[in-house]
């Protein structure tokens, strides 16, 4: 894969393109580290049994206050388009993570999560037309064995339909990635307004499913409006507003191995907040996984070596 963004190498002196590289990857990695609290929240704030209310609530409202802050509305083919990705990275996926994680261990589940920068690699090379980037892709494969050591245990029962969902979930939003970079971002909209219109897109297709499957819940306290508030305040417009950004910058496939962090806060959060004691093997993981993101980032061997 190309990188026009990094020269001499992130390992030689810092030029202003390269601290400009770091500082936008530092800055995306946010994204994935707040969607790794998305399970203790889910679990610990949210009334149990209506996943795609809690979807729809996520996707819905953030969508909105976006429009109200940008002022900007889809115009020509974003209207299209805003439905297309809105529906891939929220109104399909959203309601996929949420089956894969209950038909299947939240082990499993992250770990199918973490084959997105695999799926991208490929992507990348089919809707992008880009070379593809045997470097990212190994390191991809790499990072989800470093996972699948973090996240996977003994009782890991596999549930046919919550690996399908944990897989379409990963090629939902994995197509949506891409796309966002294939058609970037109109003229004049801010990434507020280009995470409004696919939050919003997002929420509206989840909306009817929402309330005729699931309902309203009869048990929102306190500390559920608290849970909705997070995922949908800074787990949603921040973070996507952030991630749209970032992909707008950095390397497709790059970006995609920023992914490794959710299931590894996820993780770091079970340990402290439910008391989940992480094993030496699951150490292990956690420095595979963490080397594989940071090794992505770099370009190829080949690559520095054409650039120098």
């Amino acid at each position: 894969m190309t990188d026009t963004t990094t020269s001499p190498a992130l390992l030689g002196a810092k030029t202003p393109a390269t601290a400009n590289r770091v500082g936008w990857t530092a800055l995306t990695a946010l994204a994935p580290a707040v969607w790794g609290t998305t399970y203790i929240v889910t679990t610990h704030l949210l009334p149990e049994g209506h996943p795609l209310f809690a979807a729809m609530l996520r996707a819905l409202p953030a969508g909105l206050i976006a429009l109200l802050i940008a002022r900007q509305l889809p115009h020509g083919s974003w209207w299209w388009k805003s439905r297309v990705l809105g529906t891939l990275n929220m109104g399909a996926f959203f309601p996929l993570l949420f089956l894969a994680a209950q038909q299947l261990p939240g082990g499993v589940a992250a770990t199918l999560g973490a084959a997105q920068p695999i799926v991208i690699a490929f992507l990348a090379v089919a809707i992008l037309h880009e070379k593809l980037s045997r470097w990212r892709l190994g390191w991809g494969v790499v990072g989800m064995v470093g996972v699948a050591f973090v996240v996977l245990g003994p009782d890991a029962a596999l549930s046919p339909l919550g690996i399908l969902a944990g897989l379409a979930g990963a090629v939902s939003m994995g197509t949506g990635v891409v796309l966002t970079k294939k058609w970037g971002r109109p003229e004049g909209v801010s990434a507020v307004g280009l995470a409004g219109w696919q939050l919003t897109a997002g929420g509206l297709v989840l909306l009817l499913p929402a309330l005729l499957i699931d309902g309203v819940p009869a048990d929102i306290d306190g500390a559920a409006w608290l849970g909705y508030a997070w995922l949908g305040v800074v787990g949603a417009l921040l973070t996507y507003t952030i991630w749209f950004n970032g992909i707008r910058r950095l390397p497709v496939t790059a970006t995609a191995l920023l992914g490794l962090l959710s299931p590894l806060v996820a993780a770091t959060l079970g340990a402290l907040i439910a008391g989940e004691a992480l094993t030496l093997i699951q150490l292990l993981g956690f420095a595979i996984a963490l080397t594989a993101m940071l090794a992505g980032q770099l370009p190829s061997p080949k690559q520095r070596a054409h650039d120098s």
